[in-house]
């Protein structure tokens, strides 16, 4: 894949088709406005993709960032230009309206990413992601591209402290339920609320952010530890500089995402989340991932990998600890060496480095003796997946349940049926849903939503009123990496378009089986023909703007929820 050495312009294929010649004398014009040199127009051209806003720490310090990653493309010979895409906040917008836009963030970022690069012709790029959609949507833009790319994250936030305690934003959704349940007063809420999130960097468990970065190392599109460094420390900032070297170098050997972006690639990054105890999230953006880079990938891909991988690290939501603490131990790389070592990883698969994944992991040294956060491979939290796949008469193209062992691995309930995520979050916090129930929300899908909501409201609200091991949650919306508690999510088809979850009644019997891997509604099959016969599609809730095209276009969550399958 090296160039040959007689490629005069091989280090600047898409620039050269900008700038080069006397009839591109305009576009250097342009150019020299933004501070191009004359000699800047033989080098490559580096696109630096942005997703800095001060609307949530997640990305507030990435405009650093993007500064360090130029920097580090313009010592190695290139020409860096800086541009930027959105975010939104899922923590601020979380359980409203505005969370319809989440999962659509995805598709806006990859749609821009494409646009701009295609746009400029850029010879490569650098992608700065730091919130949940910010990476997948930065990785699917890389893999239509299809040029030079490394991916950085921005890193995790530190913890907040309340009385010696922890706290991330997943304790302020647990507070309210606390609260509500009279276990915790206004002042201990409110305290809660004022010290969760001290500063700069993504969610601290292993939520979405996290489990992305995670799984986009082990794809091998980011550098060893990107993944696993704090927000604010010198250890990104220069992450940002060898990343913006490192594509200088992938433009000198020709490698490409998509010769890094595998079905093996893939196979290992799910077995990292596997082992993490990731979010579900990352089934959903692996698809989309996968299918932006040409690859076949499956649901039960996720079920063929997660049966020989066990759940090895205690990470919040439903362990201890918290990503800053996994940082102090060295990050994910001497988890992935003990995967590698034990022929759970692909260790020939290539990375930005370069070089193999076993040849980055080859000097990397084990966790300390004393550690708990990361057990061993021989003594699991859970000996397989607890990302679990069901299917049955409730999700017929399939549902992914987050299951730890500690919810069970059995539930049967009575349904108590909402159309929409905040009735449920009234429900359960005025006390309607009680022992027993399996709280059903419909209609949350992707086009049904439209947007595919994430649950982190009603799922926070259960664990807060002390429920968490007494009734269930199954919805065909999605969950925030944070949720925990017995759920399953992604059901296909959607009730949006007639899956037979639209069909539920209050009191209904639904069986969750975990070990049979299925999701069965306890209802005869002339009763739900009689009930198919009297249903009706609900009039689409949009009818101009993003939403409304979103819902047109958008596939299947068991697909990914990607915009661009014709």
């Amino acid at each position: 894949m090296t160039q040959s050495k007689n490629d005069k312009q091989a280090h600047r294929r898409f620039s050269s088709a900008v700038v080069d010649g006397v009839e591109r004398a305009p576009s250097r014009a342009m150019l020299h406005a933004v501070g191009f040199s004359g000699a800047d127009f033989e080098k490559s051209q580096i696109g630096i993709a942005s997703t800095w806003s001060t609307l949530t720490p997640c990305n507030m310090h990435i405009d650093k960032l993007a500064e360090e990653a130029r920097s580090g493309a313009d010592c190695a010979g290139g020409k860096g230009v800086i541009f930027s895409t959105i975010t939104v906040s899922d923590g601020i917008s979380m359980g409203t309206e505005g969370m319809k836009y989440s999962l659509v963030s995805r598709e806006v970022i990859a749609d821009s990413i494409e646009t701009v690069v295609g746009a400029e012709g850029f010879d490569g790029l650098v992608a700065i992601g730091g919130c949940d959609k910010n990476m997948p949507g930065c990785l699917i833009g890389i893999a239509r591209l299809n040029r030079p790319a490394v991916f950085v994250y921005g890193g995790t936030i530190r913890p907040g402290h309340v009385g010696g305690r922890d706290l991330d934003v997943i304790s302020v959704f647990e507070a309210v339920g606390a609260y509500s349940n009279q276990q915790i007063s206004e002042l201990e809420l409110k305290q809660v609320e004022e010290n969760a999130i001290p500063g700069p960097g993504s969610c601290g468990g292993m939520y979405t952010a996290n489990t992305m970065a995670s799984a986009i190392e082990a794809l091998g599109m980011s550098l060893p530890n990107s993944s696993a460094q704090n927000a604010e420390s010198s250890a990104k900032m220069e992450d940002c500089q060898r990343a913006g070297r490192a594509v200088m170098e992938l433009i000198q050997k020709n490698i490409t995402p998509r010769d890094i972006m595998t079905k093996q690639a893939f196979e290992n990054a799910i077995t990292v989340v596997i082992a993490l105890g990731g979010s579900t999230n990352a089934v959903l953006h692996l698809l989309a991932m996968a299918d932006a880079a040409g690859v076949e990938l499956n649901l039960d891909d996720f079920t063929r990998v997660g049966a020989k991988v066990p759940v090895l690290a205690d990470l919040k939501p439903s362990g201890r600890y918290l990503m800053s603490d996994l940082i102090e131990i060295g990050g994910i790389q001497p988890l992935m060496k003990t995967l590698l070592d034990r022929g759970l990883l692909h260790g020939d698969c290539l990375t930005v480095t370069g070089k193999s994944l076993a040849e980055n992991l080859a000097a990397v040294k084990p966790y300390p003796a004393e550690q708990e956060i990361i057990r061993e491979i021989d003594n699991p939290i859970k000996p397989d997946s607890h990302l679990v796949v069901l299917y049955g008469n409730l999700a017929s193209e399939g549902a992914v349940a987050k299951i730890t062992g500690k919810e069970g691995l059995k539930f049967t309930g009575s349904a108590r049926v909402f159309a929409s995520e905040e009735s449920a979050l009234e429900a359960i916090l005025d006390g309607t849903v009680v022992k027993g129930d399996v709280i059903v929300i419909r209609y949350e899908g992707p086009r049904g939503g439209p947007g595919m909501r994430e649950m982190l409201a009603p799922t926070s609200a259960v664990m807060g009123k002390g429920l968490g091991n007494d009734v269930a949650l199954i919805t065909d919306g999605r969950f925030s990496g944070g949720s925990h508690g017995f759920v399953v999510g992604h059901i296909t088809p959607e009730a949006y378009n007639g899956g037979l979850l639209a069909l539920v009644e209050d009191g209904d019997s639904i069986t969750i089986d975990a070990e049979k891997r299925e999701l069965n509604l306890n209802v005869s099959e002339q009763e739900l023909a009689s009930r198919r016969a009297g249903w009706q599609p609900p009039s689409p809730q949009y009818k101009k703007g993003l939403l409304a095209k979103y819902a047109k276009l958008v596939s299947s969550a068991s697909e990914g929820a990607v915009t661009d399958k014709f």
